[in-house]
This record gives structure tokens, sequence and C-alpha cells, in this order.
């Protein structure tokens, strides 16, 4: 509990009790007053009257004034009738008078008089004797009382008086001496105060002052300037070019292959903003720039870095650099290191291997196309009769051309692709137009397999930003997986649709479908799922993914196990 509360509590709680004991006070103080008002005026003015008609009585005959007087006393204690059988007695008083008045004469009317008088009397002073007793209990109560809630008052005043001022001084002591020892550099001196109040908080922020300076006191400064210097020749002597900056992007250190890359020295980027060089250095700009935030996370394209009269290819590594303060629990961010690695010998090797496949593959589309020109002429009538066993050779020959030839198409495309020599005719075409290219081109294969083609269209398709002839090619490539992993005599559904900004191919098939574990590498290059059918390079679906890239689109997979599989790409809408 706070300290703030605890005070508010106790001091409530006594000034509550104050009031109390001041309303029981003046509660009975009120009783008594009403009491006492009670007796002055219901009994005390009933005797005054009494006495004055018993002084006046022996003179009614004689005295017209004192007649007057009996009667004035006489009304005023019909007026002033308060106690049980007062009533009874006032009125056989005022009979008896009123006798008297008519025999004026009579001898035995004066003492009954007299007897009323004095009953009146008596039951006064009786009312006045009752009325005392309850005023002498309602005291005896008052006192009771008032002592009670004084009692409670003072039991609370005397335990405020005796902890609270060790509540709050003890902690205060403690905190000074071991402030005192802090100051006596004793920095394994520790508060321990196991509260949830003031005084806690106060400890725990002493404690980590006390861990910090403890830390400080510990380090020594010559065994950090040698881990410094060991540190700098560590990066120093790295073959890779690396870069240091604080939080607030400023150059914190760089080695010398980060230097002769830049064109820069490491003096003159040392303690220098990385953002005001970046000005001047379309390299540094282009290292310091932040990757935008995706969720689908990319490689990084290489950069290409002309040095040393050479062009290399350097891969950047953003590290981002955090630590957790002595006695704090958030990390803070404090800079980041840029690594870049030489990728120079792998692009040279990559490059020796496209132009190897891109060679390889343009020779043989010659000879293949050779080989089903030959096939023609065979079939040819002109060129003799074959007998059934040389026209399923002929058959068989012609299916491995044709695959060859398609793998050696998917090569070239590939080439292409990873050459960056992809050329795009992008024009306003007809989604409809690109659909039934695509249709008429996997018909046969369709219904070699019985499978029926579905199509779903939308009236008033809205045209599309595309190249018709590569567009065609991923919705054949699509169409071909898919009637090559359905099985007889199922459907594959064909849709088109408008979502948003673009027009959306899909592709639906009754398959097997595709595991969760293979989604996110089916798009990657000459990847096949393990255990199916390797009819193919594993291209089709990269080059289908880089095509729609290409053309600014996107291109996805929606499948379950058992459910089969929906391929699609979007395209912007014109």
């Amino acid at each position: 509990m706070k300290i703030k509360t605890k005070l508010r509590l106790g001091i409530g709680l006594l000034f509550m009790m104050i009031i109390v004991l001041s309303m029981v006070a003046a509660g009975y103080v009120n009783l008594l007053k009403n009491d006492t008002e009670n007796i002055l005026v219901d009994n005390y003015n009933s005797l005054e009257y009494a006495r004055n008609m018993l002084l006046s009585l022996d003179q009614l005959q004689s005295d017209s004034v004192s007649v007057k007087e009996f009667e004035s006393n006489l009304h005023k204690q019909q007026n002033n009738i308060t106690e049980p059988g007062e009533g009874e007695a006032t009125q056989k008083l005022t009979d008896h008078y009123a006798s008297l008045k008519i025999t004026k004469n009579s001898t035995d009317l004066h003492p009954r008089i007299r007897n009323d008088i004095s009953d009146l009397m008596k039951l006064n002073m009786e009312a006045i004797q009752y009325k005392s007793n309850v005023a002498l209990k309602t005291v005896k109560s008052a006192n009771l009382w008032i002592a009670i809630s004084g009692t409670l008052c003072f039991l609370i005043a005397f335990t405020l008086f005796v902890n609270l001022p060790g509540n709050i001084a003890n902690p205060i002591r403690e905190l000074s001496e071991s402030i005192r020892e802090i100051a006596a550099k004793n920095y394994a001196e520790r508060v321990r105060f196991d509260r949830k109040d003031e005084f806690g908080e106060l400890a725990g922020s002493f404690n980590t002052m006390a861990e910090k300076l403890e830390e400080y006191d510990n380090s020594n400064l010559s065994q950090i300037l040698i881990e410094k210097k060991r540190i700098e020749t560590l990066i120093n002597n790295m073959h890779e070019p690396v870069i240091g900056l604080d939080e607030n992007k400023m150059i914190l250190f760089a080695n010398g292959e980060a230097a002769k890359i830049i064109g820069l020295t490491a003096t003159e980027m040392l303690g220098q903003s990385a953002v005001e060089l970046a000005l001047q250095n379309d390299l540094i700009r282009s290292l310091v720039q932040s990757a935008p935030v995706s969720e689908v996370k990319t490689a990084a394209p290489s950069l290409k870095i002309y040095a040393d009269n050479k062009e290399s290819y350097f891969e950047k590594e953003l590290v981002d650099i955090t630590i957790t303060p002595t006695g704090e629990k958030r990390q803070l961010f404090i800079g980041q290191v840029i690594i870049l690695k030489n990728i120079t010998p792998f692009k040279e090797l990559d490059f020796a291997k496209t132009n190897f496949i891109a060679t390889v593959s343009h020779e043989l589309k010659t000879p293949i196309s050779s080989i089903k020109m030959s096939l023609q002429l065979l079939e040819n009538k002109q060129t003799g009769d074959i007998n059934e066993e040389q026209k399923q050779l002929m058959d068989s020959i012609r299916d491995d051309s044709n695959r060859l030839l398609k793998i050696t198409s998917e090569l070239l495309n590939m080439s292409q692709v990873e050459t960056g020599n992809i050329q795009l005719n992008i024009q306003q075409s007809n989604p409809e137009r690109i659909l039934q290219y695509a249709m008429e081109a996997v018909k046969t294969q369709a219904d070699q397999k019985q499978i029926h083609l579905e199509t779903i269209t939308l009236p008033e398709l809205p045209l599309v930003k595309a190249d018709t002839e590569k567009t065609a090619w991923v919705l054949i490539n699509f169409l071909t997986n898919a009637i090559r992993y359905s099985t007889e005599d199922s459907k594959i559904e064909v849709s088109i649709k408008r979502e948003n900004d673009t027009v959306r191919f899909s592709v639906k098939d009754e398959g097997k479908g595709i595991d969760s574990r293979y989604r996110d590498k089916i798009f990657d290059r000459y990847f096949q799922i393990p255990g199916s059918s390797k009819t193919g390079t594993g291209l089709g679906l990269a080059i289908s993914k880089e095509f729609i890239e290409a053309q600014g689109g996107q291109i996805g997979l929606e499948s379950e196990v058992g459910m089969g599989s929906t391929f699609y790409f979007c395209l912007a809408a014109i």
C-alpha cells in the first residue's frame, strides 16, 4: 500500500471518529436540553399556576382581584395539560370552582378545591421526579458513549502516533545509511525493502544505480582500450567491407575494404552523418537506406560496385544492434552494422552457367527441330508405308522430341530471365482471348485423360495490361500441370473475375493438393514436390512467376491436401 494511501486512511479514520464523538456528544446534549425544557414548560408552570390558585383561594369572597387571578391561573392550567391524569384533575378543579361561584357561601367546596389543587401539584411533582430520572439515565448513557468514542479515538491516535513515524522514518534512515555507504565507494550496498509503496520504488531505483556504479567501478579503462583495439583490428582485417552506424546514423567505424569501395578514406567518414554523405555518394545512399517492410520475404538484390578497375557484386546484410542496460528489462537500439558479402565469384559462375545453358539449349533446338521434321516426312505416305511397330517407335520419338523441345524452351526462357533480357510486349489485352488461346492449346491433352474443362467468366470484363503471348504461356502452364496431376474423368475449373483494380485468372483442379511444407517453395527454380513424377525441369512455375511479376502482376497458390489446388495470377485492369 502506498504511503499516501496509508496517511489518508489513518488520518481519515481519526477524523471520522472525531466527527462521531462530536455527533454523539451533541446528540446527548440535545436530549438533555429537551428533557429539562419539558420539565420547565410542562410541570414547573403547572406548579406555579397551582401555587397562585392556592394563594387566591382564601380571598375569593372578599376580593374581586383574587377572583380574576384565580380564574386566570385556572385558564392557564387548562391550556398546559401535559401529563396523564392531569386533564381529569384540572376538569375536577374547574367543576368545583364553578359550583363555588354558584353557591358562594358553601363551606365544603373550599376544602375540595384545595384538595384538587394539591392533587394537581402532586401529579406534576411526580412527573418532575420521573423526568429527572430519565434525564439522569440520559446523562449516564451520554457518559458511556462519549467515553467509548473517546477511547477509540485515543487508541487510533495512539496507534498512528506509535507506528506512522516509524513507518516513514525507518526506511529513510536505512536509505540514508546506504547512501553514506555508496558515498564511501561501497558499491555492493543494496537496499532491500519488501514493500509495494513509494519506498519500494525508491529502493529499486537506488539498487539499479548501485549496480551501475558497481559495474563502472569494476571496469578497467586500460582493459577497455585493449578490447577496443582488438575489435578495431579484427574489423580492419576482415576481407569484407564493414561499416558501423550509431542510432543517429553517425558512422562509428569503417574498415579499409569499405573505404576502398566507397571511394573515401576512413578519416573522411568517421564521425560524419551517413545521411549527409549519402547526398554526395550514391553507394552510401544505397547502403544506409532500409529495405521496405513486406509480409513476403524476398532476397535482397545484389549491389553492383565498380572498384579496383573491375566490377564486383556484393550482398548487403544489415544487422541491428540492441542491448539491455543493467537493471532494465527493455532492449535499447544503439546502432547498425552494414556487412557487404562479396559474391563476385558466384555471380561469375552463375553467368557462365546461364550462358552455357542458353548456348546448349539454342544448339539443341536445331537438331530437335530436324528430328520433328524427319518424323513428319516419315509420316507422309509418299515416303512409303510403315508398319504398326514402326508407328509406335515414331510416336515414342515424337513424344521425346516434344519433351526435349519443351525443356530447351524453358531453359532458354530461364536464361532470358536470369540475364534480364525478358522482352515484353505489354499492351491492352482481352482476358477472354487469352483464355480461349490457352484452352485450345490444352484441349487435346485434356481429352486424352477425359478431363472436363469448365470456364467461368463474368460479363463485361475489363481489358488488362499484359503481354498476351507470355500471359497465355503462364495460363497454359497452369492448365498443363492441372491436367498432369488430375485423375481421369475429373474436372478443372478455369475462372476469370475482377478483384478491385485487377483481373484474376485462376485454375482449380481436383488433384491430391500440395502439402503446406512445399507451398512456399513451389515457385522456386528447379523445385519439384518430392514423390511427384519427374517429367519436367521444375522451371515452369518459376518462369511463370517471373513473367507475371515483370508485368507488374501477382501470382499465388491456394491448396489443401486432399482438396485440390488453385493456381492464380492477377494483372492490372484498364
